[in-house]
């Protein structure tokens, strides 16, 4: 498995091999492009899906095909419709919209039919086992398996057999239909599969009146040949269901539907298993399933991530044919370059030290112009109201500085973002001896970016009036995990144990007032901090910003200590 950087990865774009099929089907004649998009409801869709969803939806944009979104409820014990609801959130939120709407569910009568229409051919049979006498029957990967007792079982048997089965005369797992193929076959999941199992649980959409479903290897191929699919996209681990895939569709001689696979995204520090991310929730070791930490489509969002970086993504990993793990600073360097486009620029201090400019006039407030995006002219510009009392970040002032060192210290000045050069004169401490006050002068002919002397400064620093301020819960999230690789962990140790403590950090922040204005999901910079959006959980009274991503990859520097 190999891995890859966002340095390695080329802007140059030619043809991935998906499209390169295709291109071949198109010229021999099979213009027809079809995919579709076939989630289990029984969890939030993750950074993953989201690489899926773009390449199917694609794919098909691309060549003027179609995609479905199809759900695959065969497990009413694992399945929501909170989790279907979730799904279709995020598929439109990522920009893209689905031709038709089904539900494996849908099918169940006709993959019944087909059911029996393979007992009668001599292909299926009902087997007693249970799942572990049927598990050793299978043998292993270099000793054949070895016939089920009940697998010469009449047709007529079975046909009753299976019909009592759907009737529920049968308890969980007294009983299971399986393919009658090969118990010596190389593919151990040719080794006579199971078809239906029987689970007496309330689905989501067919309340009680089924108690046998099928399993995924015998609803999904055939789904795909009724919906005619003619490109059925699944990930790498799935390239062993393939023959299996297309066997269930040459023996009942229907729409030939055919599979490709593509390498699965594997991202540093992330955790893709969606039963471990359900564990997280249930555990609380998270807020839920769109927590911002969390790699589901739901978390990114809440965390400020966009769609279209989220696209942006998924085209710079592109597709390919073996496993590889993507560094997750690709992923912070594409929203990084989306919201440096769109977000507006505003001024927040998250931990501060007051600022008396004890020349400037007691009671008078300025206002300051401030560009709102320099990426973005027509974003304009905002005033910001400037006083006698300010505050700035803690690290903007050393009092013993080391050479180059640019921000404020004693006896030197700074340029306060937008507006005025100023000059330590004083520094005040508590019995503790931590800073709490510093006493500035300022030029009052340095405004708008000039000195009166001409003099200039390499420092500038960011500011909030303090009798303007507006107080708000900063939540500075951090990755979930410590470790880079969570598919090797060191002996005796879980996925738990590599939970990174510092992954949220609450502080209170102190904004300038245009940030009050703030709704819901709504973007920001601010300035030399990071990109930072509204949360829901803010209120009238009180707003709460999340950390999208800090300006610069600090992560990589911290953790290289």
């Amino acid at each position: 498995m190999s891995t890859i950087n966002q340095e390695s990865l080329s802007e140059e774009k030619s043809l991935n091999f998906l499209e390169e099929i295709i291109e071949n089907d198109i010229a021999q004649g099979r213009t027809t492009v079809y995919t579709r998009f076939p989630p289990e409801p029984n969890g939030y869709l993750h950074i993953g899906h989201a690489k899926s969803i773009c390449l199917n939806f694609g794919l098909a944009q691309k060549y003027g095909g179609k995609t479905n979104l199809r759900f695959d409820d065969t497990n009413p014990v694992k399945e929501d419709v909170e989790y279907v609801d979730s799904i279709k959130e995020d598929v439109h939120w990522l920009g893209f919209q689905w031709a038709e709407e089904h539900y494996a569910s849908d099918y169940f009568e006709q993959l019944y039919a087909w059911a029996v229409e393979l007992i009668k051919k001599g292909k299926a049979y009902v087997d007693d086992q249970n799942q572990e006498e049927i598990r050793q029957g299978r043998g292993t990967v270099t000793v054949p398996g070895t016939n089920s007792p009940w697998r010469d079982r009449s047709v007529e048997e079975n046909l009753d057999l299976f019909a009592r089965m759907r009737a529920g005369e049968f308890a969980d797992g007294e009983k299971v239909l399986r393919a009658k193929i090969d118990m010596a076959h190389p593919n151990m999941l040719m080794r006579d599969p199971i078809m239906y199992r029987i689970i007496h649980s309330e689905h989501h959409r067919t309340g009680n009146k089924w108690c046998i479903y099928p399993m995924y290897d015998f609803a999904h191929g055939q789904s795909d040949s009724i919906e005619h699919i003619t490109h059925s996209i699944c990930t790498l681990e799935f390239d062993v269901h393939r023959p299996l895939y297309d066997w269930f569709i040459q023996q009942l001689d229907i729409y030939p539907s055919h599979q490709y696979e593509f390498a699965r995204l594997n991202l540093t520090y992330t955790m893709m298993s969606k039963r471990k991310l359900l564990q997280l929730v249930q555990d609380r070791v998270v807020m839920g399933w769109d927590d911002p930490r969390m790699p589901t489509i739901s978390g990114l969002r809440r965390r400020g991530y966009t769609p279209e970086s989220i696209r942006m993504f998924a085209d710079k990993v592109g597709v390919a044919k073996r496993d590889n793990v993507i560094d997750l600073g690709l992923l912070e360097f594409c929203v990084r370059e989306d919201l440096n486009k769109r977000a507006l620029r505003r001024m927040a201090v998250l931990d501060p030290i007051k600022v008396v400019i004890t020349n400037y006039p007691e009671g008078k407030t300025e206002m300051i112009s401030c560009i709102n995006n320099p990426e973005d002219e027509s974003a304009g510009v905002r005033q910001v109201p400037f006083s006698r009392e300010i505050y700035i970040e803690r690290d903007d002032f050393m009092e013993e500085p080391p050479k180059k060192y640019f921000r404020l210290s004693p006896g030197k000045e700074v340029r306060l973002r937008y507006a005025y050069l100023i000059r330590c004169d004083e520094v005040i401490k508590d019995t503790e001896g931590k800073v709490t006050e510093l006493r500035c002068t300022y030029d009052p002919q340095s405004g708008g970016g000039s000195s009166s002397d001409g003099r200039k400064v390499k420092g500038v620093i960011h500011w909030v009036s303090v009798p303007h301020a507006r107080e708000a819960e900063i939540r500075l999230f951090d990755r979930l995990f410590l470790k880079e690789d969570l598919d090797n962990l060191e002996e005796g140790k879980t996925f738990l144990d590599y939970i990174n403590p510092d992954s949220l950090r609450v502080v209170t922040g102190y904004l300038e007032p245009a940030l009050g204005e703030g709704t819901p999901g709504e973007k920001y910079q601010f300035e030399r901090l990071g990109y930072f959006c509204v949360d829901k959980d803010s209120t009238p009274e009180k707003q709460v910003f999340n950390r999208t991503v800090t300006l610069k990859d600090s992560w990589a520097k911290l953790n290289a200590r």
